[in-house]
């Protein structure tokens, strides 16, 4: 049974996720501006977790899970909401967010969870359908998303990545007055 998000009411948690396990990607200075930009009250941490997960067995799932897969388990279950910034592979997401996504949809730690979507791309063209898949996948567990678009590296990139963090902080706290 997944924990009720954070018990400390007055600051919001939200985690942030990278789809690329690439040192030097593209999506964590993504992740990594979102978290500059984070108001007061919004605690924005950067997940790198999901390169040690194990990849997904159900006989696995059914034993006793590894180590890095409660603690993945216990950071969504801990979190408000998550942001996940995801390169495209191959026309999908990258196999190693696909296979964290698999690790919590029968545990629940991602049912119902706020979950903003994006990747950093070059072009405005790029990263479509790579999100759209990401999309699929997080329907499995009823995620509510948030943005969903790719957001172009160059002049504008920290304001749209500043106005997705400010429209996920927004849903979040919609979602928690109307006691959804």
């Amino acid at each position: 049974m997944p924990m009720s998000p954070n018990p400390d009411q007055s600051m919001m948690k939200i985690l942030a996720i990278s789809g690329s396990l690439q040192a030097q990607s593209k999506n964590v200075a993504l992740l990594t501006t979102a978290a500059s930009l984070a108001p007061p009250g919004v605690d924005l941490v950067l997940f790198d977790g999901i390169r040690d997960l194990p990849h997904f067995n159900p006989d696995i799932e059914a034993g006793a899970a590894a180590e890095s897969v409660l603690r993945w388990r216990h950071v969504l279950a801990a979190s408000d909401a998550v942001l996940i910034a995801s390169p495209e592979y191959g026309f999908s997401l990258p196999g190693a967010l696909k296979n964290a996504i698999d690790w919590v949809i029968g545990s629940g730690e991602l049912e119902g969870k706020i979950v903003a979507i994006t990747a950093a791309v070059p072009g405005p063209e790029r990263g479509r359908r790579g999100l759209q898949a990401l999309r699929d996948t997080l329907s499995a567990v009823r995620a509510s998303i948030v943005g969903g678009e790719p957001l172009p590296i160059g002049p504008e990139f920290e304001r749209r990545v500043g106005a997705l963090v400010d429209d996920l902080i927004h849903a979040v706290r919609t979602k928690g007055r109307d006691g959804a």
